[in-house]
């Protein structure tokens, strides 16, 4: 359960705060029944820079230049008030090699992109996970009072040694080939620059090394939002996606889907890198 709201007068600063998570995460002690921060973080009278709505728009594969924002959009706006809450010296997770594990997200309305908009983010809670250890981040967007946009992520610090084998989906079979996506090498910096969100993990085989990984690996965000922008969303409906393997840059993928809404991209030998579906909330 969130705590005290600390309401900000404007939205925090990536660089320091992604260095200062860098800095303290060698001290990190992670566990699912450790203390984590309660604070609500509120950002009222939010308006969206449009230059930096078009990079992203082009990154992910969005239509640019409608006066509408991409139903993933306001997890990037989110994003400098949960990376406050997960680089606080309170926050028992390492920042660094922290890994987006899944993500699910309502757009009430359509969400226009000139319009003003109110954030808050708090961590609902930590909880035991095969690899480690998985936090969950909500945040949702109101307009005039209202929630338009409402989401839960997971992310995970992985330590120990993974214990139990990982659930699949029973007896399930590909989804219809759609699409085949040549990702290139820097796709994790172009989505970095426009999102903010640099990682090491997704910004250069060398430092993604330091984090067990053999490449860089695409941001779980950029994945779905690509997946939704082939897929289309409607005004109002409900996103859900989870990100089960890596992708690993430069790579190839093929991207799926069926008429119910169910998609997903999946690597060499019908690998599952991302699951998700989408419907009218």
């Amino acid at each position: 359960m969130a705590g005290a709201a600390l309401v900000l007068t404007g939205s925090p600063s990536l660089a320091p705060l992604l260095a200062r998570g860098a800095l303290l995460s060698p001290f990190k002690r992670p566990a699912p029944d450790a203390e984590f921060p309660r604070t609500r973080l509120v950002l009222p009278g939010l308006r969206v820079d449009l230059g930096r709505l078009a990079a992203y728009e082009r990154v992910c594969g969005f239509p640019t230049g409608e006066d509408a924002l991409p139903v993933t959009y306001p997890h990037v706006l989110g994003f400098p008030l949960a990376m406050r809450l997960l680089s606080e010296r309170a926050f028992p997770l390492p920042l660094l090699g922290l890994v987006h594990t899944s993500v699910t997200a309502t757009r009430h309305a359509r969400m226009p992109a000139t319009g003003t908009y109110e954030l808050a983010v708090h961590v609902e809670g930590l909880a035991a996970h095969r690899r480690g250890t998985q936090a969950t981040v909500v945040t949702e967007a109101r307009a005039g009072g209202d929630v338009v946009w409402e989401s839960r992520s997971t992310y995970l610090a992985r330590h120990g040694r993974p214990t139990g084998a990982r659930q699949e989906d029973e007896a399930r079979k590909p989804l219809p080939a759609v699409a085949e996506w040549r990702l290139a090498g820097d796709v994790g910096r172009r989505y970095g620059a426009a999102s903010g969100d640099r990682n090491p993990i997704h910004l250069h085989p060398l430092t993604a090394r330091l984090f067990g990984f053999p490449r860089a690996i695409a941001h779980g965000m950029w994945t779905v939002a690509r997946c939704l922008a082939a897929h289309g969303t409607p005004d109002s409906c409900r996103v859900r996606a989870d990100f089960r393997a890596p992708v690993l840059l430069p790579g190839t993928v093929t991207y799926a889907a069926d008429d119910r809404g169910r998609f997903e991209l999946r690597g060499r030998g019908d690998r599952l890198h991302v699951t998700g579906d989408v419907y009218p909330a």
